[in-house]
Parts: C-alpha cells; sequence; structure tokens
C-alpha cells in the first residue's frame, strides 16, 4: 500500500464547494498546510467567525471525502474562524457552550484567544458542555516543564482510585505525550460505534493520549486550531463510561491547550504542581492567574520534589529549598495540597511504566499521594456540593 500524499488530499478536497458554494476550498485558500502521519490526516479550514456553526457541513464533507482515499485510516479536521476571513467589521462573538459532539465547530479567534477580553468572555462551568458520564474534571497543571507534573497527575490519579473512586486520565500534552510510557500502555484504541472509541486501560484507569494515535518519534507541529479539535475530540469522542472524575494531565505553560480546557470545558478545577523553587513558583503564578481569570476553581498547589531523602542514610535534605510553594499557597489563598519528595523510587517506578501509588501502594510516598487525592476530592465536593460523589473514608493502618 502507498503511503498517502498532500498533493492526493488537496485534490480530492477540491471536490468541496466554498462556504457559499462558490469555488472549491483549496482553490479559494481556505485549507491549512495537511498534516499526515501513521496513514491519518489532519487540517483546519479557515471560515468566517460569525458562520462557524452554520458551516460545519462543509467540515464534515471534507472530512468525508478524504476518508474516501484508498490509504487513509482516520481524519481530523478542524473550522478555523479566522479574524481576516470574517466579512463583517463587527466584534466577533465566543459561542456560550462548547459544542455537545468533537465533531462540530471549534472555532479559535486568531488574534483574540489569548487576551483578557477573551478570557471574560469564557462561559460558566454550567454552560459549558460536560461529557456524559463523568461526574467531574481535574486538570492538573504547572506553569513550566520539569516539575514532576505529569508524575504527579498519574499518582494523583491511581491515589483517587485507591481512594474509592472511578477514574481516568487524559493526556492532553499533544507535542509530547507521555501517558503512554508511564502506564505501560501500547496500542492502538479501538474504534467502537460511530465516531467514538474505546479508551486504552491499565492499573484500572482508563488512559487516552495523543500517543496513541501517532508514533512517538513523529514530530507535531500544529497550529492552535487543530489542538483545540484534537483535544475535544479525545474528550468527546471516547467513550470514557462512568466516572466520578477525569484528571486531564496539562501540557506546561498557558499556551492553547490550557484556554481550550479552561474556556470550553467545565472543569471543576486545576491543581497546580510547583517545586520550591522561586523560578518555579514564579511560572506556577502565571497558571494560577489563567485559571482564576477564565473562573476555573484552583483546587490547591502540590510541592513537588519537595525534599530529597538519601537512600542509605534515610537522612532528608532541601536540594531546591523547602515550603516555597506552601507559602506561596498562603500568599494568595489556596489549599496547600502537600509535599512530595524527590526519591529514587518515584523515578524508577515512573521509567518503568509502574507508577509508585500503583506498585507500592502500601509505602509512605503513597500514603502522601492518597492524603493530597483526599484533599484534592474535597475541594472538589465543595465546589460542586451534591453532585460530588462521596469519598469513602480512608484508615491508614
Amino acid at each position: 500500500m502507498t503511503d498517502v500524499t498532500k498533493e492526493q488530499v488537496l485534490d480530492k478536497l477540491k471536490g468541496v464547494r466554498g462556504p457559499d458554494m462558490d469555488g472549491n476550498i483549496v482553490d479559494m485558500g481556505l485549507v491549512s498546510d495537511v498534516f499526515i502521519s501513521d496513514s491519518k490526516v489532519y487540517f483546519s479550514i479557515t471560515v468566517p467567525a460569525e458562520r462557524a456553526r452554520e458551516l460545519d457541513p462543509l467540515r464534515a464533507a471534507a472530512e468525508r471525502v478524504v476518508k474516501e482515499i484508498p490509504g487513509v485510516k482516520g481524519a481530523m479536521v478542524a473550522l478555523t474562524a479566522d479574524k481576516k476571513a470574517t466579512s463583517s467589521s463587527a466584534p466577533v462573538q465566543r459561542p456560550t457552550a462548547a459544542p455537545s459532539h468533537a465533531g462540530h465547530s471549534h472555532a479559535e479567534h486568531a488574534g483574540h484567544s489569548h487576551t483578557p477580553a477573551a478570557a471574560q468572555r469564557t462561559p460558566t462551568a454550567s454552560a459549558k458542555a460536560g461529557i456524559p458520564g463523568v461526574g467531574a474534571i481535574i486538570a492538573v497543571a504547572s506553569g513550566k516543564g520539569g516539575v514532576g507534573k505529569s508524575t504527579t497527575s498519574v499518582n494523583l490519579a491511581l491515589a483517587l482510585k485507591a481512594n474509592g473512586l472511578r477514574v481516568g486520565i487524559l493526556d492532553a500534552d499533544i507535542y509530547g505525550p507521555s501517558m503512554p510510557r508511564l502506564l505501560k500502555i501500547s496500542g492502538r484504541p479501538q474504534q467502537i460505534e460511530g465516531r467514538m472509541i474505546r479508551p486504552m486501560e491499565n492499573y484500572g484507569l482508563k488512559v487516552m493520549s495523543m500517543g496513541f494515535l501517532v508514533d512517538e518519534e513523529v514530530a507535531m507541529i500544529w497550529r492552535g486550531p487543530m489542538i483545540q479539535s484534537a483535544l475535544l475530540q479525545m474528550l468527546r469522542e471516547v467513550a470514557w463510561g462512568d466516572l466520578d472524575v477525569l484528571v486531564v494531565d496539562m501540557p506546561p505553560g498557558t499556551g492553547d491547550a490550557q484556554l481550550t480546557m479552561a474556556q470550553q470545558v467545565p472543569l471543576a478545577g486545576a491543581v497546580i504542581v510547583s517545586t520550591p523553587q522561586d523560578l518555579a513558583l514564579i511560572d506556577a503564578r502565571k497558571g494560577l492567574a489563567m485559571f482564576r481569570k477564565v473562573e476555573v476553581p484552583v483546587l490547591g498547589i502540590v510541592e513537588n520534589m519537595s525534599y530529597f531523602i538519601a537512600p542509605d542514610t534515610g537522612a532528608r535534605y532541601n536540594i531546591f529549598g523547602h515550603g516555597g510553594a506552601r507559602k506561596e499557597a498562603e500568599r494568595i489563598g489556596v489549599p496547600f495540597l502537600g509535599e512530595v519528595p524527590l526519591t529514587i523510587g518515584i523515578r524508577e517506578t515512573s521509567d518503568a511504566g509502574t507508577p509508585v501509588v500503583a506498585s507500592e501502594p502500601d509505602s509512605e510516598i503513597t500514603r502522601v499521594y492518597r492524603d493530597i487525592a483526599r484533599k484534592v476530592w474535597e475541594q472538589v465536593a465543595a465546589h460542586q456540593g451534591d453532585k460530588a460523589r462521596t469519598m469513602p473514608n480512608i484508615v491508614f493502618e
């Protein structure tokens, strides 16, 4: 079987008429760069912002014709609402609620998405379309990379499960997905009825990641709208089943993925991960400010790599300083969730795909994570009221 080429895709898309049946979407310059990976085709179509919902059938038609190309296993098409494509000079209004299905338009307004004004137009959590069967969605975020956020996400998810909840985890890092490695999962998700796919599973967690869909060596070079569309599809076109909580491992920083989750998804709250270092705390403040600006509750701060325990003597060393995250939490008035030490065991179990909460359920480190999970769920319950399932009382022997 020969590889699918961009030329084949563009030639096929010339059969799709433009927004007003005038010309075709390729010759009109509405198709973005076409990205092909593992026989799956990704691209976006630029349309006037105020007509994004109306023109979703155009997106569906483009997706349909591309899937007809021999050798194409799937297509992911997003509508890009570009300000330059807007015929009217009137200001563009962001939709008041996310579409209930990922196949709908996920419009991003160029030049506006990262501004405070755009954040102020974010719909409230109650107005955003939820995910059927999922009780609460928690984002785990950090202001910078290298603070152990993904390891924290995995162990937090496993700790929530160990505390009696039904848990899934979504890897929202499109460029550097880590869940396949951290949870020792390989293979491709299975497609079931319609556009839905079944999540992968290990250690009792339901898991979805771009790492299951694209080979690890493939470099992802995507614009904001394609990131937005991919995230919403991984949320809404996955058969999560009945979950008490879905943990979302966010990429570091405050970019397109973070804004998509904050503005389009009814987040129950965000957990911020930092180290005790001043630099990490400065970056963490950016994440805190972003979630507050879009009215997502900050459930608390975790201080990761809080201290080092020498494996030979058991002596404690504050390599990165200590207590910075606790002081920051007190300063800004959010809960401090706990301190996770830097240990060889956490690194080794993460590298092996056997997270410490699953592989060492009776260890002191697991107790730390389970205590953090308890505090996180208490915060979710405080914000959601009766909607949050009561967690069983956990007694450590």
